[in-house]
């Protein structure tokens, strides 16, 4: 899929971490989000983030979805593919990507989806589950899609979850 002229790339990642954000089990995690999401917010093509109350080493882990404390997820607006994945895979969030399996469950189904936004937009956290659950439900298309959906996308071919993980 080509990029539409005037549209950025949204995307919402979820997760569910094995223990409460103020566990040591995840404190490496929890640690890092400062660090990280600076970071991303420095990037050449991040547009926007949703955030939580800007409280140190909570990011976003304020927004619960279903209730349940445990569930955070991350909401970013991008330039483009190539921004985006130069981020995920070429700078410090790759080690904390690689090192998931320590602080997250295995959620069995997908939980990371993109999709283009008109330049400008803010996508809503509500928006972006209504994404998910396409990409869940139905699969791959021009409203709701993964890394493979998107030609220009390689380096998550190299780094990414292994399919019995994201699906």
């Amino acid at each position: 899929m080509i990029q539409p002229p005037g549209h950025h790339l949204a995307e919402l990642n979820v997760g569910r971490l094995l223990a409460p954000t103020d566990d040591p089990r995840v404190a490496g995690f929890m640690g890092a989000l400062d660090r990280v999401n600076g970071l991303g917010k420095r990037m050449p093509g991040f547009v926007w983030m949703m955030e939580g109350s800007g409280e140190p080493g909570t990011g976003n882990t304020e927004a619960k979805l279903d209730g349940d404390p445990q569930y955070n997820s991350n909401l970013t607006v991008w330039e483009n593919v190539e921004t985006l994945e130069a981020f995920v895979w070429n700078t410090v969030h790759r080690t904390f990507y690689e090192r998931r399996h320590e602080w997250f469950e295995v959620l069995g189904k997908m939980h990371f989806v993109m999709w283009w936004v008109p330049v400008g937009h803010r996508p809503t956290l509500d928006e972006a589950l209504q994404r998910l659950d396409q990409l869940q439900t139905q699969g791959d298309s021009d409203h709701a899609f993964g890394w493979k959906y998107l030609k220009e996308a390689q380096l998550w071919k190299a780094h990414g979850c292994a399919q019995v993980a994201a699906e």
